[in-house]
């Protein structure tokens, strides 16, 4: 079945050519943190059918966004990453990340929520606070992911690292205040591992 275009020559309709197709964007953001299963992908991306998915894999790979690969043993497991031209699509996921975390509203109770899903929006806020470091953030009992901070620049990758700079940790509700803008990052949620914390770490 031939795919959809807008036939439109703009890079914006371009872009919508390739990631446009809805839940194409939301498997970027889950691979944001790294090479993913498909059944991870398929656990963190609630709503989705496995046909719609595997079409999206699919499509993101046949367009260069997406790469699969083998991992050896003990498991002999394929995992989806972003390929370069994918990395490129970070600054997006952040720009739409910033338009949207005030349009966040209360969450329903049909909401479904993911810890990492808070990582572009937290990572803004770490920024704000430690200027340039890693920084190991657990939210709530999910699995810990780390945000890295260098030259203006903001990314985050799934687990923690030892060598991070600080450890941040926040419960659900303080979180979601820090992604909706209602707060700022507290200081005292921040472990702070060096000698000399940078402004507003200490």
């Amino acid at each position: 079945m031939p795919r959809r275009s807008y036939q439109q020559y703009c890079a914006i309709g371009r872009t919508l050519d390739i990631v446009g197709d809805r839940w194409s964007l939301l498997v970027v953001r889950e691979l944001c943190g790294g090479p993913r299963r498909y059944s991870d992908l398929f656990a963190d991306l609630p709503g989705i059918s496995t046909d719609v998915l595997a079409a999206r894999l699919r499509d993101l790979e046949a367009d260069g966004v997406v790469a699969k690969r083998l991992i050896g043993p003990p498991t002999n497991a394929s995992v989806y990453e972003l390929t370069e031209e994918g990395e490129g699509l970070r600054p997006a996921l952040r720009a739409l990340s910033e338009w949207g975390a005030g349009r966040l509203g209360e969450r329903g109770d049909k909401d479904a929520v993911r810890a990492h899903w808070m990582a572009f929006p937290i990572g803004r806020a770490i920024a704000e606070r430690v200027g340039k470091g890693t920084v190991n953030v657990r939210i709530g009992s999910e699995p810990t992911f780390h945000v890295l901070v260098a030259d203006g620049d903001i990314e985050h990758h799934d687990n923690e690292i030892d060598s991070a700079d600080a450890d941040i940790v926040l419960d659900l509700d303080d979180a979601i205040a820090i992604v909706r803008g209602e707060r700022s990052l507290p200081v005292e949620a921040v472990t702070w591992h060096g000698d000399t914390p940078p402004p507003g770490m200490g």
